[in-house]
């Protein structure tokens, strides 16, 4: 069986920035062993498979090399750049239903960009004992580590803290809380910077993290005094996110490069 497959580069002004998503649009589902080996054999961070319910609406889910997640902010952006280019041209707003966990997601195009809704996540204090794991997982010890239901975030006090940052992934694989990790600090260029680790997923460093804004944005927001701001991600790739907090969702923006238009061979299901 043969599936046209694309790669996007999310949150990139041109090829070979910001963070590479593949994308399927299928007929109807495949079946999960066959889409996990799919994202397993493309290495890419995640990789989107979507099946439309109607006219600029889909149903759609992520997979990493290793297992399905319940959100994915980058793959969405890539999936949504595929749709406007392709099959739903005519369309300003895509929605998206992500069956894992029920969320509705909203992509809307806007000029050279693409602004997502995504759901706003409550950030608490960690009250976890393994503080001193999480500092040495890292390899510097952050000013506040907060939580959310699904993940850690580790706050420090400048961007250099946070560029510097050469964490242990095994240590980090091995945490109690958190399915991933973010590090963020404040930035004088930008309103924040932060980095995403997700080897529990099989990925050691996400190059542009989309989802962590869901738990980002309500931080800097408040602690900022601002709904509009400007995050950048600094892994070696490197992506610009552009943020608000609407107090009831956060919405997510950038633009995209498209890196790969092909197809790929794979197995007939049974």
């Amino acid at each position: 069986m043969k599936l046209a497959y694309h790669v996007i580069d999310a949150f990139a002004e041109k090829p070979f920035e910001g963070n590479p998503a593949g994308v399927c649009v299928l007929d109807e589902w495949l079946p999960d062993e066959l889409m996990l080996s799919i994202a397993a054999e493309n290495r890419l961070s995640e990789t989107a498979f979507c099946v439309r319910r109607a006219p600029a609406s889909y149903d759609l889910r992520w997979f990493t090399p290793v297992a399905e997640i319940d959100l994915c902010g980058h793959a969405t952006f890539g999936t949504a750049f595929v749709l406007f280019e392709g099959f739903e041209q005519d369309a300003s707003l895509i929605r998206f239903h992500a069956p894992m966990k029920g969320y509705e997601l909203a992509c809307e195009r806007q000029g050279n960009r693409i602004r997502m809704e995504f759901p706003r996540m409550d950030v608490l204090p960690y009250e976890g004992a393994d503080v001193d794991d999480i500092a040495a997982a890292l390899g510097a010890q952050p000013s506040e580590i907060l939580c959310t239901e699904r993940d850690l975030v580790c706050v420090f006090e400048n961007e250099g803290q946070v560029n510097g940052l050469n964490p242990d992934m095994d240590l980090v694989a091995a945490l109690d809380h958190g399915l991933s990790v973010y590090a963020t600090a404040p930035s004088d260029r930008y309103d924040y910077v932060a980095r995403a680790f997700w080897s529990k997923l099989g990925i050691p460093e996400d190059p542009v993290c989309g989802s962590m804004q869901s738990a980002l944005v309500p931080y800097w927001s408040e602690r900022l005094d601002k709904q509009q701001m400007v995050c950048r991600q600094t892994s070696a790739r490197g992506g610009t996110v552009w943020c608000e907090d609407t107090g009831q969702a956060v919405r997510i923006s950038g633009t995209g490069a498209r890196y790969l238009t092909g197809v790929i061979t794979v197995p007939d299901p049974c």
